[in-house]
């Protein structure tokens, strides 16, 4: 049971969210935590957003709204809502989540709140996605993201952090003044989350947490290409990334998409065929031995048999991202 019980401010931002709001907004505010409010952003909403925070603010002393109308929206994105609300909020211990987010369990704020200390002011947590039966690209958007999450993770508890995900992460108050907030990036119409973590996170100021009740689930694309238009947007926002970050994954992308293709050549060509069979099975089983230690870590345990399938097919996609990020311009947040 998490002790550490600092008062929380949850910060949801929402943009035409009314229907999410309604399902998951129950979810945080029935966390068992002691001192906790809620932050509500309604960032220029054209449905009836605002209507359903003010009908749960009615009901919930410890809602607090923060309406940032659509002429106020002149840096055209998200940080700017966010800037707000994070300045609105009563405590110095923030917690973030997205509208289409859900925890897990009534002890997510209790978990992601446990971990902050006297030096640890950035606490990453895993925001998962729901589980869609019989689809495979509900697998291969869960695939992807658990191994985002093993990147981040792993590189955090090396000492070196580089990114966090929206819907599950927490900072303080302190730390985001001491920043100028998104000033630097604020530019970037992507990139409230992982860009902000680039730029400010460090051994000695971010922890990780990994408790299965600290997790959110979210409600994931159902269709292809909204989901590549998704990580279009992140893998674009990933090029502002600090030098050395930006070298270690494209060091590890280029190589996972070199081991399929050379790969793939010497047994066409059965170039000493044996050989190349025998790396790529002992290859194969390193990562898979890895990975699922991992999933099952992070609830994935469904995806375990898949593997090599969606690895091969997330490398594949990610290379089509990268050819279409080269011609065209994603958008940004809705």
């Amino acid at each position: 049971m998490a002790t550490n019980k600092p008062p929380i401010s949850v910060v949801v931002c929402a943009k035409n969210e009314a229907e999410n709001l309604n399902l998951f907004l129950p979810s945080i505010l029935d966390q068992d935590y002691p001192n906790f409010e809620l932050v509500l952003i309604n960032d220029g909403s054209t449905d009836t957003t605002l209507s359903v925070m003010e009908r749960f603010k009615a009901k919930h002393s410890n809602i607090k709204i923060v309406n940032v109308k659509t002429i106020e929206t002149f840096w055209g994105n998200k940080k700017y809502a966010l800037t707000l609300g994070i300045k609105a909020a009563t405590h110095n211990h923030l917690l973030f989540t997205d509208a289409d987010c859900k925890p897990v369990s009534n002890q997510w704020i209790s978990e992601m709140a446990s971990h902050f200390t006297a030096s640890h002011q950035i606490v990453l947590g895993y925001g998962a996605y729901s589980k869609i039966k019989n689809s495979f690209l509900n697998k291969l958007v869960r695939f992807e993201t658990l191994m985002t999450a093993i990147q981040y993770f792993s590189y955090a508890k090396l000492g070196h952090p580089y990114m966090g995900v929206g819907r599950n992460m927490a900072y303080t108050k302190d730390l985001f003044f001491e920043a100028r907030g998104f000033m630097d990036h604020m530019h970037i119409k992507s990139g409230d989350d992982d860009l902000f973590v680039n730029q400010i996170a460090s051994a000695e100021n971010t922890t990780i947490c990994l408790s299965n009740n600290s997790f959110t689930e979210s409600t994931p694309k159902t269709s292809f290409n909204d989901w590549i238009t998704q990580k279009s947007r992140h893998i674009t926002t990933a090029k502002h990334y600090k030098s050395k970050h930006k070298a270690i994954l494209s060091t590890f992308y280029i190589s996972q998409f070199l081991f399929v293709a050379l790969g793939t050549a010497l047994l066409i060509t059965l170039f000493n065929w044996e050989i190349v069979v025998g790396l790529i099975g002992v290859r194969y089983l390193a990562s898979f031995i890895s990975v699922t230690l991992a999933a099952k870590k992070l609830g994935e345990k469904d995806l375990i048999p898949f593997l090599p399938f969606l690895e091969i097919f997330l490398i594949l996609v990610q290379f089509s991202i990268f050819i279409k990020n080269l011609i065209s311009k994603p958008t940004h947040w809705k």
